[in-house]
């Protein structure tokens, strides 16, 4: 092994020091580019020294002898003591004067380290023709390892970039049931009330897919900050509409999927909540669709009855309309008012005009004094 070699791994000085002789020691400082200043210029390109920058820049800083007479003229020791200094730089005090020369050029090996760290700036920064940055392809791959590092690295503001459709990495989490993913976006403190191309929040997406630990995830509340700020805040994502103007209790009535219903009552959403597009409630809804369960259920945690769309019509009216006699029948056991009327004056009686199976569930007000009904109940 030659005398650069050894000086080149840091830790093999004291074999120099002790079995090397001035000759060697200065055919060394040539080969390795470290205490010839000419070597520097004519050699580096050739054969580029392995060992660490910042020990070169210092030598350069202690203006080394570029003949190298004092290696001939001195002791071994003495050729040695500047090329202890060097090889023992990060070490010692005494070269805290000619740290400043390390930002005039950074080192071979920093060079590689700064291009490695630019490179994965770069991967960060990504974005892809349709908008999606690498932690949205890590999600769409299923790479739950990858998205779990890039989330705890990335700044808030880029875990919430949207791509061409409008969605976050917590939209596409959400709608892969990734909750790992979905549980450490909630916990950095991204926004959950960005809305995709058609509207829906991330809990939108948990109630369409019914994902029960997703919409428990979402509705997380934060232990540190104050829970009266998270309740408001919670009752404004909940009553969020998409662009069909539903909003998440909307949706999981629709899905008849009850624990869900359950879940967002509890959390603050509205029970008698009007769409944006009819002013229909969730017990709308449930009667449109014919699920008994769910109106039994939404009137047992106490939907409004009689609660009426933008046209009049409550859900008797609704239920009346489709001919439905078990909803009718539950309706008015629970008080629903059959005299109220809709914008077209009509109650739901007159609905009922034919089928004699829910008229025999209804008052009948054929009976006037001075033009108002004398209800009688069958």
């Amino acid at each position: 092994m030659s005398g650069s070699q050894k000086r080149c791994d840091g830790k093999k000085e004291a074999q120099v020091e002790g079995g090397e002789g001035g000759l060697d020691l200065e055919d060394g400082q040539c080969d390795s580019g470290i205490g010839c200043i000419r070597s520097l210029h004519g050699e580096l390109g050739e054969s580029e020294p392995r060992s660490p920058a910042p020990r070169g820049g210092v030598s350069l800083n202690k203006d080394p002898d570029p003949t190298g007479a004092a290696g001939k003229e001195g002791s071994t020791g003495a050729a040695l003591e500047p090329e202890e200094r060097l090889d023992s730089s990060y070490g010692s005090s005494s070269l805290v004067e000619s740290l400043t020369g390390l930002q005039e050029a950074p080192p071979p090996l920093g060079e590689e380290d700064e291009k490695a760290r630019q490179k994965l700036f770069e991967a960060f920064a990504f974005i892809s023709e349709d908008g999606d940055t690498l932690l949205h392809l890590a999600i769409i791959h299923c790479v739950p390892s990858i998205a779990l590092c890039l989330i705890a690295q990335l700044p808030v503001e880029v875990l919430e970039i949207q791509n061409d459709l409008f969605q976050t990495p917590l939209h596409l989490s959400v709608y892969l049931e990734q909750s790992r993913v979905v549980q450490a976006l909630v916990l950095k403190g991204v926004n959950t009330t960005l809305q995709d191309r058609n509207g829906n929040t991330p809990l939108h997406l948990a109630c369409e897919q019914q994902s029960l630990e997703c919409v428990q995830l979402l509705l997380l509340q934060d232990p540190i900050s104050d829970k009266s700020t998270d309740a408001k805040k919670t009752i404004q994502d909940l009553a969020l509409q998409n662009w069909q103007g539903l909003t998440c209790l909307h949706i999981s009535t629709l899905k008849g999927n009850l624990q869900l219903m359950t879940l967002l009552v509890k959390n603050g959403a509205d029970i008698n909540v009007q769409d944006g597009t009819s002013g229909k409630t969730p017990l709308h809804l449930a009667v449109e669709n014919h699920d008994e369960m769910a109106v039994r259920h939404l009137l047992q945690m106490g939907a409004q009855v009689d609660a009426q769309m933008y046209n009049g019509c409550t859900p008797l009216h609704l239920a009346v309309g489709r001919k439905n006699v078990a909803i009718a029948a539950v309706l008015c056991q629970c008080g629903a008012d059959t005299l109220l009327r809709n914008m077209e004056d009509e109650t739901a009686q007159d609905l009922a005009d034919g089928n004699n199976d829910i008229l025999m569930l209804l008052p009948f007000d054929d009976l006037k004094i001075s033009g108002k009904p004398v209800v009688c109940s069958s």
